[in-house]
């Protein structure tokens, strides 16, 4: 902190993990930390996250680990490795929630809910002090100062020692994250890259029949392969296209190739276990046993192990062909035209944000001295896995470090 006796005042702009992992750091190195978040509860989202199992982050090791975060991963790497994998599951155990892996690698609280968690830290947060003002909005920002819009509608204009932000993207903005920090940030200088959906779902223009009877539907034990990237999974029908895990991995590839041509194609193996001459003799064998009443839907359900929802995809490229071995070929390599990318209000995370290059290695913001940012207010993206929830904590973490290192300068 600073040299003199008097702590140093420090305002944490949003109540998300990155936001509540700063104000841990800084209120443990003695700093007077108040929190400001919009909404009248924090960690709105990561409350929404835990919903599915709160996957906090994963398992394998870290030459694996960091490439996930594509061209972002040598910016984000002193910050992961600061608070890795093992350390943010130690941390998690120190408030209770012991966590465990998943057949998938993936790492979970063992009750499998966020509140839990959420609940320990705020009492951890509240023991060193920190306090918290919600429906507050951030206004402006600069260093030394922020103006913010109060709960009586009023604004306030309130000076501190160092400020951390950590307002997230535009994803489920009414869960509190809608993005409007960028024209505020784009106004002082700052190099913003367009907020974009990330881990979001699909749009492709499907016939009447699969609109109408298989929206919602699920396509189990899919390959999917786009650019040069494998994926298995799942995925399902919506209306509009496709969502699901398997659709997310590959959504930021989607994304970038419909942006720059106008419609990108991904291609779906059906039973990625068995391959093309086995699957062609089983249709065959299905289709020579059937009786006459026996239609073509209940040979693919037989022979080719096909779900309704399933055997509608296959006939999206046209015409069923007539020979098995040209159905199995189809089955094994279905082309889906991707006309769209679901909006960014629904997708999981964002892409986009303060260039990396505008922060220096303590997440400091070089045109604003004593400004600090973190998650996914910065410009990276990864896939769902518990890479996500890891990024925000590490930045958030590594953004405390780097407020209480200028604090200590001072």
């Amino acid at each position: 902190m600073s040299k003199n006796s008097e702590k140093s005042r420090v305002a944490i702009i949003g109540g998300g993990p990155s936001g509540l992992m700063a104000a841990e750091v800084l209120g443990q190195a003695g700093a007077d930390v108040t929190i400001f978040d919009r909404m009248p509860s924090l960690a709105r989202k990561f409350l929404l996250a835990g919903r599915g199992g709160l996957n906090l982050t994963h398992s394998e090791g870290m030459q694996d680990f960091m490439p996930r975060y594509g061209a972002a991963a040598e910016n984000l790497a002193p910050a992961i490795e600061a608070l890795n994998p093992d350390a943010l599951r130690a941390w998690s155990g120190e408030l209770g929630e012991e966590t465990f892996v998943g057949s998938s690698g993936r790492v979970f609280p063992k009750s499998f809910k966020a509140s839990p968690l959420l609940r320990a830290f705020l009492r951890r947060l509240g023991d060193l002090g920190v306090q918290v003002r919600t429906r507050c909005a951030l206004r402006s920002v600069s260093p030394g100062s922020i103006t913010i819009e109060n709960a009586d509608g009023l604004e306030e204009t309130l000076g501190f020692d160092a400020i951390v932000l950590a307002l997230g993207g535009a994803s489920w903005p009414r869960m509190g994250s809608d993005g409007a920090w960028t024209q505020m940030l784009a106004g002082q200088g700052v190099a913003i890259s367009p907020l974009r959906p990330a881990n979001c779902g699909v749009i492709v223009d499907w016939s009447q029949t699969m609109r109408e009877r298989f929206a919602g539907a699920p396509l189990k034990n899919l390959a999917l392969s786009f650019g040069g990237q494998h994926m298995r999974g799942e995925a399902i029908v919506t209306e509009r296209g496709l969502e699901g895990g398997a659709i997310y991995a590959l959504s930021g590839a989607l994304r970038e190739e419909v942006a720059a041509q106008g419609f990108a194609t991904l291609r779906i193996d059906l039973r990625p276990d068995m391959n093309e001459s086995a699957l062609a003799r089983k249709i065959d064998a299905a289709r020579q046993g059937r009786s006459s009443a026996q239609s073509i839907s209940n040979v693919l359900r037989k022979g080719a192990g096909l779900s309704p929802a399933a055997a509608s995809l296959l006939r999206e490229s046209g015409p069923l062909p007539v020979s098995a071995q040209d159905i199995a070929a189809r089955i094994k390599d279905i082309s889906v035209r991707i006309i769209g990318i679901a909006p960014i209000a629904r997708a999981i995370s964002t892409a986009g944000g303060i260039a990396l290059d505008e922060v220096d290695e303590n997440f400091m913001l070089k045109r604003l001295p004593g400004v600090f940012a973190a998650g996914e207010m910065l410009d990276w993206e990864a896939p769902t896995g518990g890479y996500l929830l890891q990024a925000c904590f590490a930045t958030g973490a590594a953004a405390g470090r780097g407020a209480a290192k200028f604090l200590s300068a001072k």
